[in-house]
């Protein structure tokens, strides 16, 4: 009975609550609201269009950038950022009292809006009081160091972002004392020279993650930061860190499991010394101007095959040369790009037994040989890049056994021999993996934004086609600019493909090379593929008909080759085609159709095949030939023959003495022919001598029989 009672009553307090949440926001903070919109003072007056006041029935909580409460109603999160163009001229100050009526706010966004500080004793140190406060943005704003002190006092703080602002100078970690629990903080694209820190301070305890690319840091931040053991994330890329690391500095950084060094003036000892980082699963250091032999021996650091859980590594743009180290054989490693560098030698085992391996991407390098038959081990790999090296050979069979297969580049190589038909057994599907990183990158925005802010800030981006324009679009913001981005050239360009656009694209580019024979009829049942560069090869034969099935087909490159036989007009079909082109081939017979996608291809697409007839090209397939007639001798009457008999022997004649002659000039001359020349008709004579002596013996013998 009392179990009974209690139900009723709990049930009563839900439907009390869904219906103050039915309510909308309460009408203290509606009003608030309006005050924070005039405070704004947006110069152009179009910021913040559905905050009305005019109507009576608006529900603020379906207010721009405004989330609430789904039970009570309270706002909780307002994304305020870009409120109006403003100019350095036309600075913005902010009445931080206005916000303190939003008691449940626990996200405030105030980026991209020219602030440059608060109005006299009304200043972010009121902030104090929001409790519940635990995510700041204030980027792209003037704050200068002053901002810190200011924002202290909102002991509940969890995230603080001050990007691009007019931070300068040295930042002390004592600044942070009462950010207890303070996670993340970002200070990207500041003027900061240095970040100082102490042994042992009680500041920053819970600091997972800090971002301090693009300032002024020597390669001191390494030593402070290691005073911050709690670091999991470490972005200081774009910075000017050249000065020495001690190993012990390194070492303290035990927890660290992210590191991003990109375009950096780097020492060249931190590759060597980051061996002893062994949590690491992400290293990115590319365009670090590395340049030269790092090891004695001219190799990548075999110091890197210490870290066993390195799962990214990004070493792409340093000038690195020698082979890579047949130790970097981890089994758990993911991403590896070397791309643009001066790597030499064969394809090592180095990747033999890295079965987890999702991308492999050694593009223009001085690789050689061929490719290794185990590659057809590594059946997680989706994306192959080996591009502008000078590998050689046929393309392995072992390839097709790469079932996860998305993006295969071979280009601007040595290749030659026929394209594997068993190609068609990949199903270039498209796949997550590529860019998800199962965790690796951590996204800045890990809280998430209002969902009409993100409409308003990204559009409706994921039903919009890439095909057209192949705009770059990622899942989320990412905390550094490193991150799984692979080029691709399609469509006559080299796109970057990064985030959900990678995930879809698939493609196959095996043009510059050497290859031969005819193109495989089974390519066509690759309905996936979005891309096909076959182009500046030795093939022959006909374009099969079957690419008619390429249904997703967005780019055919097949020009400068050998090809001949009609263009098949099934390829009308092809409606996502945006560029193809069968330029310089011996192709013959009259263009397609100029219907949907080909109406659109211009006479660059055809050119350089002579037989080739009708639209866009200039000479027409409907040409009437001039009648053909029997020639006609000098008396009048029809000659049974094109040629003349008299003229016929007379050159019959002239053409076999001139054979002679070239015959004998050429055995004078070269007496290394003419001793082969007199040993073949030795040979001759013997043999006629041979068969004329057996077979009259056997004649002789018949007769006395």
């Amino acid at each position: 009975m009392e179990l009974g009672r209690f139900s009723w009553w709990v049930m009563l307090v839900l439907v009390q609550l869904c219906i103050n949440g039915c309510f909308g926001c309460l009408e203290q903070e509606k009003i608030a609201l309006l005050r924070l919109k005039a405070s704004f003072n947006d110069p152009v007056g179009y910021s913040l269009p559905s905050w009305n006041s005019a109507n009576q029935e608006s529900e603020c909580c379906d207010w721009e950038g405004v989330k609430c409460n789904i039970t009570t109603g309270r706002v909780i999160q307002l994304a305020l950022n870009n409120t109006g163009y403003r100019t350095r001229r036309d600075f913005l100050y902010v009445n931080a009292s206005l916000f303190l009526p939003f008691e449940e706010l626990n996200y405030l966004d105030l980026s991209t809006n020219g602030i440059q500080g608060c109005i006299p004793n009304e200043g972010f140190e009121k902030f104090s009081r929001l409790s519940k406060l635990e995510v700041l943005y204030l980027d792209y704003n003037f704050f200068n160091n002053s901002i810190l002190s200011y924002v202290s006092g909102i002991t509940s703080l969890k995230k603080l972002y001050l990007r691009r602002n007019a931070l300068n100078g040295s930042i002390h970690i004592q600044e942070f004392e009462k950010f207890s629990n303070l996670e993340e903080l970002y200070l990207r694209e500041n003027e900061n020279m240095d970040f100082i820190t102490l042994e042992g301070s009680k500041s920053l305890t819970k600091l997972k993650v800090l971002g301090l690319s693009k300032n002024n840091f020597d390669a001191r931040i390494l030593e402070s930061s290691a005073a911050i053991p709690s670091l999991k994330i470490l972005n200081i890329a774009g910075n000017n860190l050249e000065g020495s690391v001690t190993t012990k500095a390194l070492r303290r950084l035990n927890n660290l499991e992210q590191l991003y060094l990109d375009r950096s003036s780097i020492n060249r000892s931190i590759l060597h010394k980051a061996g002893v980082m062994t949590s690491l699963n992400v290293l990115t250091m590319s365009d670090c101007g590395l340049n030269g032999s790092l090891p004695a021996q001219g190799h990548i650091p075999i110091e890197l095959c210490q870290i066993v859980n390195l799962m990214f590594i990004e070493l792409s743009n340093n000038n690195l040369f020698g082979s890579i180290p047949s130790c970097f054989n981890s089994s758990g490693i993911k991403h590896v790009h070397l791309k643009k560098n001066r790597l030499s030698g064969p394809i090592s085992s180095a990747f033999q037994n890295c079965y987890s391996l999702v991308t492999l991407n050694l593009r223009d390098n001085y690789l050689i040989g061929n490719i290794p038959d185990w590659i057809g081990n590594l059946s997680s790999l989706s994306i192959l890049r080996l591009k502008a090296n000078l590998l050689e050979g046929r393309i392995p069979i072992q390839l097709c056994l790469l079932h996860s297969l998305s993006m295969l580049d071979l280009s601007y190589n040595n290749f030659f021999g026929p394209i594997p038909h068993c190609l068609s057994d990949i199903t270039f599907e498209a796949a997550n993996q590529k860019s998800d990183l199962g965790g690796l990158f951590y996204y800045e925005y890990s809280v998430e934004k209002p969902l009409d802010y993100l409409e308003t800030q990204i559009g409706n981006m994921r039903d919009t086609s890439f095909y057209s324009a192949f705009p770059l679009y990622f899942s989320a913001f990412p905390l550094v600019d490193a991150k799984q981005e692979v080029e691709f050239t399609t469509k006559s360009r080299t796109y970057s493909y990064a985030g959900d656009i990678l995930n879809y694209m698939s493609g196959i580019d095996l043009s510059c090379n050497k290859l031969a024979g005819e193109i495989p009829p089974e390519l066509g049942s690759l309905g996936n593929i979005h891309a096909l560069n076959l182009s500046h090869n030795n093939l022959t034969g006909p374009i099969p008909t079957t690419f008619s099935n390429l249904k997703e087909i967005e780019s055919l490159d097949l020009s400068y080759n050998n090809l001949n036989g009609r263009i098949p007009p099934q390829l009308i079909e092809l409606t996502y085609l945006a560029a193809f082109r069968v330029a310089y081939n011996n192709l013959s017979g009259p263009t397609p159709d100029r219907k949907a996608q080909f109406g659109t291809f211009d006479e660059r697409s055809y050119v350089g095949n002579s037989l080739l007839c009708g639209p866009p090209l200039h000479n027409s397939c409907t040409k009437t030939e001039p009648p053909f007639t029997m020639p006609v001798n000098h008396r009048g009457e029809e000659g049974g023959g094109f040629i003349d008999i008299d003229v016929f022997y007379i050159s019959f004649v002239v053409a076999y003495i001139m054979m002679l002659l070239g015959i004998v000039v050429v055995l004078y001359i070269n007496p290394h022919w003419r001793q082969a020349w007199f040993n073949f008709i030795e040979e001759c004579i013997d043999t006629c001598y041979c068969f004329v002596l057996i077979h009259c013996r056997k004649l002789s013998n018949f007769r006395l029989v």
